[in-house]
C-alpha cells in the first residue's frame, strides 16, 4: 500500500466518523429540546396567581377546553348594572379532574355555574379555580387546584 493510497483511506474513515458523531450530536440536541417542552408548558401557581385575593364570581359557560395541562372553561359575568364581563377560570389537568369525579360533560356550555378561586396576578379577569357550584342541581365539585385559600 503506498503512501496516497492511506491517505485516501484515513481521509474516508475520518469523514465516516465525523459524520457520525455530527448525527449524534443532532439527535441528542433534539432529545434536549423535547424533554423540556413539558417543564416549559407548566408554571407555578404562585407565579400566576395570588391565594390572598379571592374572588368568586357567577356566571354562564361560554366555552371549554379539556386539554392538557389544564382544563380551561370561560364563563360570562353580569354585574348589577347589567355590564357582562368574560372570565378565564384555569382547573387541574383532565386526569386530575377526572380523578376528582369530573367527566367531560359534567359542566356544558350554556351552564350557570359558580367558582370559588384565586384572581391573577396580573389583575385581569382570570383564575384558578377552588370548586365550581353547578346551579342547575347545587353540586359543589373541586377543580383538583394545587392552590390553598386563606380561610
Amino acid at each position: 500500500m503506498e503512501a496516497g493510497e492511506r491517505i485516501l483511506i484515513a481521509s474516508f474513515v475520518f469523514k465516516g466518523l465525523h459524520m457520525k458523531t455530527r448525527g449524534l450530536t443532532i439527535v441528542a440536541c433534539v432529545g434536549l429540546l423535547l424533554a423540556t417542552v413539558p417543564v416549559v408548558a407548566h408554571h407555578s401557581f404562585s407565579a400566576e396567581f395570588d391565594a390572598n385575593a379571592p374572588v368568586e364570581v357567577t356566571g354562564a359557560v361560554q366555552k371549554i377546553e379539556w386539554l392538557n395541562p389544564h382544563v380551561w372553561f370561560f364563563m360570562d359575568v353580569e354585574d348589577d348594572e347589567g355590564d357582562v364581563t368574560s372570565w378565564a377560570m384555569e382547573m387541574g389537568s383532565p386526569n386530575q379532574l377526572v380523578r376528582a369525579g369530573w367527566t367531560r360533560r359534567t359542566m356544558s356550555i350554556g351552564d350557570v355555574v359558580t367558582v370559588r378561586g384565586s384572581r391573577a396576578r396580573d389583575g385581569s379577569d382570570t383564575a384558578s379555580t377552588r370548586y365550581v357550584v353547578l346551579a342547575n342541581t347545587g353540586e359543589r365539585l373541586f377543580t383538583a387546584s394545587s392552590q390553598r385559600l386563606p380561610g
